[in-house]
This record gives C-alpha cells, sequence and structure tokens, in this order.
C-alpha cells in the first residue's frame, strides 16, 4: 500500500510541474535476487551486480581483499533473476502509450512481465526500451529478469568453432570474452581481476505519455563563423498517433530565436541560428561554452514532451594525412593545431554501478587541475554514462572513444548484427557532445596482427588465418566506417590505434603509436628521448598503490611484493614485479624495507613518465600529442596508474600537472650541449624571463645566468644552449643540479630540476626538513616546509584518500620554503613528511 501511494503522489507531482503528458519515474527500488535454483530471494541494489549484492548479504568476501578473487569465480558460472513489483494506476492506463525502459542490462537477459517474455537482451551497451501498455494490468505487476550466466551461454560457440581466438588478457583457460558484447575487461586484463558480473547495471524506468515520444535529439552543427552559426535540430520520434505536431526549438537563456514548424511521421527536423556565436574550447585555450537547447513537441497547445540539450559549438579536425615528415597526426579545433595532453582511461571499478557521481566529478576536477585536454577511453572499458561525456563538455576535455574491441580478434559473423544496434545506440547517444573528438575502431589489434606473433603462436592453417584476417577486415575497415558515416558523418574515424608499431625508427614517423619499448622491451627511460612518434596514444610504467591503499587489502604479513597476496594483485605477468626491481636498481639504490619501496616505485614511475612527457613537447610540432597509460585503477593493485582505486595520486599525476602546465621549460644534454627548451600551449605570444642556476647541494650557486625570452605561442623552441663543460667543469655530477625557471613578472609559469646523474649515483645530504604550521590568512589549511640542504621528492602522506596536496613527491632546493595546501583539516601529528635519503638502506 505504501509503494501504491508514492507512486501516485510522484505521478502527480510530475505532471503538475512538467505540465507535459509525458512522464517517467524510476524503477530502482524494492528489487530481490536470487539464483534460479534457489527459491531464497533477497533484497537487491538496482543498479547494481550480482556479485555486488552478493557481498551486502555476505554470501562471498570482498573479492577486492586479499586474495578472495579467485574465492569467487563460481558466480559467474550460475544463472540469477531479479524481481520486483510495481503499480500501474488507471490514470496511467489513459494515456496512448507505456513503456519499460531498461538503459543498461548485463548482459545475457530474459524479461517477464506477469509471467510473460516481453523482450530479451543480449549486449551490455545496448538500451532496451518495451511497450507494455498492452500487457500491464492496473494494480500490481511483476516483473522478473533472468540472467543468464555469460560463461554458459557462451560456452557452446567455444567448443564449435575450429580456432581460439587470441584473447590472451582473457584470464581464464577458456577465453570467451570475444563472443560477447560484454565489457572486455571483466573477463581480466594485465591491471585488473577477473569478475566477470551479471545484473542490471543502469537504471530502469517506467514512462508514459500521449500520441508521440521523442526517443532523439540530434544537434548538427552546419555552419560555424565568427557572425553566425546555423544547427540543424533533428529529432527520431515514436509516433504511436499520426496527425500533425508542433516542433519548438528554443533558448531557455534567450540567446537564439525560437523556431517554430509542424511536423508528421517518425522524424523530424529544424534549423535554428545563433548569432555571434560563442566557441567550444579545450581546457586551457579558453571557455568549454556551452549552449542550452529545449526541444519540444506540442498538439495544438497541449504539451506532449519536452527534452533539454547542450551543445558546444567548435570545428574540429583530425589531420592524418603524409607530409614533409612522414604522416600526421594531429587535432585542429576551431582552426588551431592543438597539442594534445592527457591519459589513458580505464572504467573505475570492475563493478560498474558503485561508480558514483561524486568520483565521476572528481576525476575530471583531477584531470583538469592536470592540465589534460583529452582523455583516451580505451576499448576494453565500457561506452561511459552520460555524466562521463557531460563533465567532459563542462571541463573542456576532449574525449578519443574507442569502440569496445581489444587485443583480439572477433568472430564476426557471429556478433555483426549485435555491433550494429550497439553502435547506432552509443554513436546516437554520444555524438551531440562537443568533447568526443574521434571514434577509434579497436586498441592494438591492427598492429597486434602484424606483429604479436598470433598466427604461428596459435598454430593456424593459412586458412584460418585468411579468415580471421578477412573478418577483422570486414568488421573495422567495411562495417564500422559504414555505421559511423550513417549516424555521426562528419566525426573522424579510424580502425586501429596504434597506427604504427615500435619495432623500427620508420614506424615512429607514421600517425599513433604506443611505446612500450620502456617497461614490455625492457628499454631504459633514456629511450623516451629518441623514441618519439608523431602521436602517442599509449605509453606507461607500472608501480605499486602507496602504503595506505596497500593496508586495504592486505595483512601485515602480506606486505612484500612477493607475498601470495601483493602476487594475487599482480596482474602483469609478464613483467610486473621483475621489471619494477630491475628498473627501480638501475637508478636508485635500494630501499630499506616495504614501504620505503612502495615510495621509492612511485617516484620511479614519475620521472620516467616525466622524460616522456617532455619528450613530446620538445618535439612539437613533429610530436603532437602524449596520452600515457592510465589515469586511474578498477580495483586496488599494481598497475600503469597515476590516480589509485581510492582516488589516491601517485607521485605520477603530481609530475604530470607540472610536465602539462602551459608553458613549461624542459632542459636536456645533447650530444655534449645542455639544450633549454620553453614550450608553450598558449595561443598568443608573450615575454617572460628565464633563470637558469647550477647549484651544489647544499646551496652554493655555481654557475648562474638569465634572460629575457619571447616566448612563441603553440611552439617548442631552443632559449638556450651552452656546452656542458663549460658549466660543469671539474664539478661532481652527483652533487651538483641545474634550476631553471621561467617567469612573467610576479608569475611562475615553470620550474624544473634537471639532474646530471642517475639518482642512485646523487650524494644526497641530511635535508635538515623543517615543517611548522604558521596562521595562514585563509580558511585553506597548509603548512610550510623548509629544506636546508637540497630535500629531494620531498612526500607527504596522510590516510584519507579525500586529502589532496596542493603538490607532493616535490624537490625542495636548499634554503627554499614551500608552502602545501590541503582540501581539508590535517591533524598535525597524523602527517607523514619524508625524503627519498629517508628510504636508502645506508
Amino acid at each position: 500500500m505504501r509503494r501504491y501511494v508514492n507512486i501516485v503522489c510522484l505521478c502527480l507531482l510530475t505532471a503538475t510541474a512538467g505540465a507535459q503528458s509525458f512522464q517517467q519515474f524510476e524503477l530502482n527500488k524494492d528489487w530481490q535476487f536470487s539464483s534460479t535454483d534457489d527459491s531464497n530471494w533477497r533484497s537487491a541494489t538496482v543498479p547494481g551486480t550480482v556479485h555486488t549484492d552478493l557481498m551486502a548479504h555476505h554470501l562471498i568476501p570482498d573479492p577486492y581483499v586479499g586474495m578472495n578473487e579467485k574465492s569467487v569465480q563460481w558466480v559467474d558460472k550460475k544463472n540469477w533473476q531479479y524481481q520486483t513489483t510495481f503499480v500501474v494506476t488507471k490514470e496511467m492506463l489513459q494515456h496512448d502509450w507505456l513503456a519499460l525502459d531498461f538503459k543498461g542490462l548485463d548482459t545475457y537477459a530474459d524479461i517477464y512481465l506477469n509471467g510473460d517474455v516481453i523482450a530479451s537482451s543480449a549486449n551490455m551497451f545496448v538500451p532496451l526500451k518495451a511497450q507494455v501498455k498492452q500487457k500491464v494490468k492496473e494494480g500490481n505487476n511483476t516483473l522478473r529478469l533472468v540472467f543468464h550466466s555469460p560463461i554458459r551461454h557462451d560456452m557452446h560457440h567455444f567448443l564449435n568453432d575450429d580456432v581460439i581466438y587470441p584473447a590472451g588478457n582473457d584470464a581464464s583457460d577458456i577465453p570467451l570474452s570475444v563472443y560477447a558484447r560484454k565489457a572486455p575487461y571483466h573477463y581480466g586484463w594485465d591491471w585488473g581481476p577477473r569478475l566477470v558480473t551479471s545484473g542490471i547495471w543502469r537504471p530502469v524506468y517506467l514512462e508514459y505519455g500521449n500520441k508521440v515520444s521523442i526517443e532523439d535529439v540530434y544537434l548538427h552543427q552546419q555552419l560555424l563563423s565568427d557572425k553566425s552559426a546555423s544547427i540543424q535540430a533533428i529529432l527520431k520520434l515514436n509516433t504511436i498517433v499520426q496527425k500533425n505536431y508542433t516542433l519548438k526549438i528554443e533558448s531557455p537563456d534567450k540567446l537564439f530565436s525560437t523556431v517554430t514548424k509542424q511536423t508528421a511521421g517518425d522524424s523530424t527536423s529544424a534549423v535554428f541560428t545563433i548569432a555571434n556565436p560563442r566557441r567550444w574550447w579545450p581546457n586551457g585555450l579558453g571557455d568549454a561554452y556551452l549552449y542550452k537547447v529545449k526541444v519540444s513537441l506540442y498538439d495544438g497547445k497541449e504539451l506532449l514532451q519536452s527534452k533539454d540539450v547542450r551543445i558546444g559549438l567548435r570545428t574540429l579536425e583530425v589531420v592524418n594525412k603524409p607530409d614533409s615528415m612522414g604522416v600526421s597526426f594531429f587535432v585542429k579545433v576551431n582552426g588551431r593545431p592543438v597539442f594534445m595532453k592527457g591519459a589513458d582511461y580505464i572504467p573505475m571499478d570492475n563493478f560498474l554501478p558503485r561508480v558514483t557521481s561524486e568520483r565521476f566529478a572528481k576525476l575530471f576536477t583531477d584531470m583538469k587541475t592536470s592540465n589534460f585536454n583529452m582523455v583516451r577511453v580505451w576499448g576494453g572499458g565500457t561506452y561511459e554514462e552520460d555524466r562521463f561525456y557531460d563533465l567532459a563538455d563542462e571541463n573542456g576535455i576532449l574525449v578519443w572513444q574507442d569502440l569496445l574491441f581489444a587485443c583480439s580478434t572477433y568472430p564476426t559473423p557471429k556478433i555483426l548484427d549485435n555491433v550494429r544496434s550497439e553502435l547506432a545506440a552509443n554513436i546516437t547517444r554520444l555524438r551531440n557532445h562537443p568533447s568526443l573528438a574521434l571514434w577509434c575502431g579497436n586498441n592494438e589489434i591492427g598492429v597486434a596482427i602484424d606483429h604479436w606473433g598470433w598466427k604461428n603462436g596459435y598454430g593456424y592453417t593459412e586458412q584460418q588465418w585468411a579468415d580471421m584476417i578477412a573478418g577483422y577486415d570486414e568488421l573495422f575497415n567495411v562495417q564500422l566506417p559504414k555505421i559511423i558515416r550513417q549516424f555521426d558523418a562528419d566525426r573522424f574515424y579510424f580502425p586501429s590505434s596504434p597506427i604504427s608499431n615500435w619495432g623500427s625508427k620508420k614506424d615512429f614517423t607514421i600517425g599513433d603509436n604506443h611505446y612500450w619499448g620502456v617497461w614490455h622491451g625492457m628499454e631504459w627511460f633514456e629511450a623516451f628521448d629518441e623514441r618519439i612518434p608523431r602521436f602517442m596514444s599509449e605509453y606507461g610504467f607500472q608501480s605499486f598503490p602507496d602504503m595506505q591503499t596497500v593496508k586495504r587489502f592486505t595483512s601485515v604479513q602480506d606486505r612484500d611484493i612477493y607475498s601470495p597476496v601483493m602476487l594475487s594483485h599482480q596482474k602483469s605477468l609478464s613483467r610486473g614485479n621483475a621489471a619494477i626491481r630491475t628498473y627501480l636498481l638501475h637508478y636508485y639504490k635500494e630501499p630499506k624495507d616495504f614501504e620505503s619501496f612502495l615510495y621509492v616505485n612511485h617516484v620511479l614511475q614519475a620521472e620516467g613518465i616525466k622524460m616522456g612527457i617532455e619528450a613530446h613537447r620538445r618535439a612539437m610540432p613533429f610530436c603532437m600529442g602524449t596520452l600515457y597509460w592510465q589515469l586511474d585503477d578498477c580495483w586496488p593493485g599494481p598497475s600503469w596508474s597515476g590516480i589509485d582505486y581510492y582516488g589516491r595520486w601517485k607521485a605520477l599525476q603530481y609530475f604530470v600537472k607540472k610536465a602539462y602546465t602551459p608553458v613549461l621549460v624542459s632542459n636536456i644534454v645533447k650530444n655534449g650541449n645542455l639544450k633549454t627548451y620553453i614550450i608553450s600551449d598558449e595561443i598568443k605570444d608573450q615575454k617572460a624571463k628565464l633563470g637558469m642556476k647550477l647549484m651544489d647541494f647544499e646551496g652554493k650557486v655555481l654557475w648562474e645566468q638569465s634572460q629575457d625570452v619571447n616566448i612563441a605561442g603553440n611552439k617548442s623552441a631552443v632559449v638556450h644552449e651552452i656546452a656542458l663543460n663549460s658549466i660543469l667543469s671539474q664539478q661532481d655530477t652527483g652533487r651538483v643540479i641545474l634550476y631553471t625557471n621561467v617567469v612573467n613578472g610576479d608569475k611562475l609559469l615553470s620550474e624544473n630540476v634537471y639532474y646530471f646523474a642517475k639518482t642512485k649515483d646523487l650524494t644526497l645530504p641530511d635535508p635538515e626538513i623543517g615543517v611548522s604550521y604558521p596562521a595562514f590568512d585563509t580558511t585553506a589549511t597548509g603548512i610550510l616546509i623548509t629544506a636546508k640542504k637540497l630535500a629531494k621528492n620531498v612526500f607527504l602522506q596522510y590516510d584519507d584518500p579525500e586529502v589532496q596536496f596542493s603538490d607532493n613527491y616535490f624537490d625542495l632546493l636548499p634554503g627554499q620554503s614551500k608552502v602545501i595546501w590541503f582540501n581539508k583539516k590535517v591533524p598535525a601529528e597524523q602527517l607523514k613528511v619524508i625524503s627519498l635519503r629517508d628510504t636508502f638502506k645506508n
């Protein structure tokens, strides 16, 4: 009875407030679940997954803790069912149509309404809407969904095929992920667990209305100039009652003239014009300005339905064509080439419904704070929530969107119809976003076919291999571009990233590159200075989480990188711990204990990727983008991320923030000369002053020079060059640094510290760090840190992932002081402050 009263009240309120016949409300409460061979129903959370519901009832342990992942592998072998009841009132039944709208079902599901099958799902990424007016009844209605085990469902494909598809990241003995249109990483990857989920992973709605519903609004920018923008609004309708209706397009902010039009049928369009348009710009180049557009349908004076849409006005071109340096790959926004700075994104949880709006918001705040202007949504994850792309629009973060294929060939004939539905649904959902920069067909399959040895490694016959290549070509070179041209013809598509391999010098002159010579190839970080492509879309180095995160999934006895628990969280089986340790001992002294090892590993990762970023930025315009692997984590464990599962910034993220600053000063020694570059991503030229200072670790200045510089916008240039011997003379390279900075008036644009020796060869003094908590004239919380001698990689640690420091893992020069700000109050006695010297054995 209580639910009946609540729903009736909600309907009355929305009808009054909305003043339209279309009404919608969630069916996300009072669900139950059980396995199909169990009559014991338990409460469930929707949206959710079977795993998280089982955890809530303490029927399985947390798979992220200890070695529990292995103990929950039985879950994906069973069939599960979810059930709820909802009330349909007499008033609802008087409307012309009534539908159930499932935004996301994971993955193979049959939907029963009052005992009858009304629809089925076979794709995690395709929303499903079922008209149910003829199938519901006044009063209580029962909705039941049966989810079939993805493992049992797809096993017959594997048994009947004459080939095993090369899904090397599928962490099962029997690779089945290629058959399911489901997030590939659920089956395991080299940074995440194997947790093959099922469930209602996105919201369910009941909606109803009269005569016609708006299924999609596409705002297609036809023309953009400084004087005018012309936008065509293209509507897809579901017309129940055929007649003439009135389409109205208006600006809630009164920024353009209202357009009305008479229309009939299942589609319509109208053009509206915006005078003197404001352009949408990526982060760092201007405002990410968005126009609000209200689209409504009327029958006479009766408002049937309205939708609010936002649009950003910009031109965007991906330039991928032969030039004097090879084959380019760069992005032009509003006619201007823009160097792309960002990272590759994976889903933030293996249990996707646990990713809240707040977590999305923090991630985009982190990206914007880190001076990103692009994020790559990697092809082994998901097409993200609407909120993700809304935040990208608002923050000026361009989105490189992979289609969901990664690191394997696929059974094209078996999945093609399913893929067509998937692309149609997600392209139409995402194409209005100004942040959406491009579509990429897959992650690394093209380069894998040519260079990963699949043909011989899997023992394919000539005919099997020919069929596999033909299936690849049909899917990525014929069918997918055809679908994109149908639904989003203006957006750039290319079939596979990377375009080029990293095996030869020529490869680096052709398009985008995933450079894994560092890490997989076991080349030292210095290779970043030479292996520079036209666009770097993947590269990276692994690190463990910090101690506070490790404590969340280990016991005291597990805190060794070779303990069974730590090894169970290390998914990079081919390299993993051995690579981390090899690189660490090449560049650093042996850490004294486990916690010190984690910290030094963070610094190692950060210093290495900093070298890569600076090399890429120095090489512009030859190189026009750098996206490191990877931004975030889906669970707590070692990975290539800069931000761990709980949102803590590793050293890498702090280094990235500085390396991506709009104006960067960068030093490198080449052919015996010390070269100082200034790189600017800004539109305008500016005057500044370059300062250079060679000093020892105690603060004695050995050489110093400053000069006025003209910094050209959108350019990298050598602004100073000197023979290394002329400034180092007889100095011990293990005891000196070069400090450079660029200032404009009293504004520090960039600063950098250059070391002439490996860190393990530095003779680091006791820095005599001082920490004080003065009363700053501000509401923010901060501390003052001082050092009498060089303090390398000063690290502040506090056991709260919500605490964000303004800087961390930084070098503090002799006699220098630095104020570090926090976003919340931190008790002084609980804050840990160390430097690199504190971590050595001797």
